[in-house]
């Protein structure tokens, strides 16, 4: 009894650490990345929409791909589907650093982000799968502590390599990261979960919500013109026929019956979506803010935007312990009110905002969204059957994905109508700050609405 204790402990302990290190992992990747963007630009002389598409690209491709791996991982195994995912981050890796041309840059980038998204449905899940729940809050709050840290040493120590070393030392590093995690999963994490083995894959409907994505996503960068405004309609459509499809197919690859019949599954996963639509943006906005209208280096930047994920890492695991305490509702309620307050301040950024505004600014964001995160996502974990755990796993990184992406497309809307497909210079600060100025007031706008939409959730007892 006391081996298999010990066995037991051992695995979920590996887990959590093979599960942390990758959560590290992808938002260093990305917050480094937002830093380098103008060194970028720069040397490839691309456009304001171009330049944007390097997050994006990578962003939308995890988006798609995740609930369909969701899914696959429940079929086949969620232990195979991260190792395979692994592989395939660690070997884009080294493809983007020697990438050519910023649209190179970008191909890598999307496959790269398919690699991720494997890896972002399966290591949440397996955490669920080893942690019992009165534990599982606790672990789910290390977990996103370890995101929380990668984006707190993505702008700074970002800003330091891509000002000393160049920008395609961020990839370069993430080959033996990547490799090491390799190892850990061949070596430590034992055993295999799927728990809809010998079921069907849902083939058409990955393919139909894949590509309302794509249309969805695309649509935004043409707005306003014609091209745009058809393309998001399509994806709108394909949108609606998606859920038509999985509510009358046997094997879906997202059960919208959760959607439907749960409610704490429902209105937590519209609650992520909406604060990731709100909040994701805010480094890349700022990070062009300081660097392009400040005139500011990268590494200072990376100083002044390390203040919101430091917070985020700090009250993540203590908000985790608080929801399996207190439940998740009511503390994720007040996080969202907070970001909320956070993102108002900064629709009031002008050419000579004071650093130290900005940085308690950053404070509040990042308090409230620690706050929020732990609660919010054990609340989805916790209203599912074991069976449905990838699909909740997916559901989770999809809302996040799905949110970052919406929120990079509100931005590029907004930079196409206010900016268009030109190279930000000086002449065109002014409008690049106005942009700025209205993309928080849309994040404000939509965060507040969120604060409702987190209070509908419902106490459930968690398997």
């Amino acid at each position: 009894m006391e081996d298999s204790q010990k066995i037991d402990n051992t695995l979920k302990m590996s887990a959590l650490l093979i599960a942390s290190i990758t959560s590290f992992i992808t938002p260093f990747m990305s917050s480094s990345i937002n830093i380098a963007l103008p060194a970028i630009g720069a040397e490839f002389a691309t456009d304001a929409i171009i330049l944007s598409w390097i997050p994006t690209s990578f962003l939308l491709a995890a988006a798609m791909f995740a609930v369909p791996f969701g899914r696959i991982a429940d079929i086949y195994g969620m232990k195979k589907v991260f190792t395979y995912g692994v592989i395939i981050f660690t070997i884009t890796s080294l493809l983007s650093a020697i990438a050519p041309s910023a649209i190179i840059l970008i191909i890598f980038r999307i496959i790269q982000g398919i690699g991720l998204a494997m890896v972002f449905v399966t290591g949440l899940a397996i955490i669920t799968s080893v942690f019992p729940p009165n534990e599982r809050g606790k672990a789910i709050g290390i977990n996103l502590a370890a995101v929380y840290t990668g984006l707190s040493l993505g702008p700074v120590l970002g800003g330091i390599m891509t000002q000393y070393l160049g920008w395609r030392s961020l990839f370069y590093l993430m080959v033996p990261l990547g490799i090491l995690v390799l190892g850990l999963v061949l070596w430590k994490l034992k055993g295999e979960w799927a728990e809809c083995r010998g079921e069907k894959f849902d083939i058409p409907g990955s393919i139909l919500y894949s590509l309302a994505l794509v249309f969805v996503m695309y649509g935004f960068s043409e707005l306003p013109g014609i091209l745009g405004i058809a393309m998001l309609i399509t994806g709108i459509i394909g949108f609606l026929g998606f859920v038509k499809w999985e509510l009358k197919t046997e094997s879906p690859v997202l059960d919208m019956k959760l959607f439907f019949n749960n409610i704490t599954f429902a209105s937590s996963n519209l609650a992520a979506l909406i604060n990731y639509s709100a909040t994701f943006a805010v480094v890349f906005l700022l990070s062009l803010y300081l660097q392009y209208i400040r005139g500011l280096d990268a590494l200072s930047a990376g100083v002044i935007l390390v203040a919101q994920p430091i917070l985020m890492a700090i009250f993540a695991p203590i908000a985790g312990r608080l929801s399996d305490r207190y439940g998740s509702r009511i503390i994720a309620s007040v996080g969202m009110a907070i970001v909320t307050l956070g993102l108002f301040s900064l629709i009031f950024l002008n050419t000579t905002t004071p650093s130290t505004f900005i940085i308690i600014s950053l404070i509040v964001l990042g308090l409230g969204f620690g706050l929020f995160s732990s609660p919010n996502t054990s609340a989805i974990m916790g209203s599912v059957e074991r069976r449905f755990l990838g699909v909740a796993s997916a559901s989770v990184s999809t809302m996040r994905l799905v949110g970052q992406t919406m929120s990079m497309g509100i931005a590029l809307l907004i930079f196409a109508i206010f900016i268009g497909h030109v190279q930000i210079m000086p002449g065109n600060y002014p409008e690049l700050l106005k942009s700025i100025q209205i993309t928080f007031l849309i994040s404000t706008v939509l965060c507040f609405a969120g604060i409702f939409v987190s209070l509908k959730g419902k106490p459930k007892r968690p398997f």
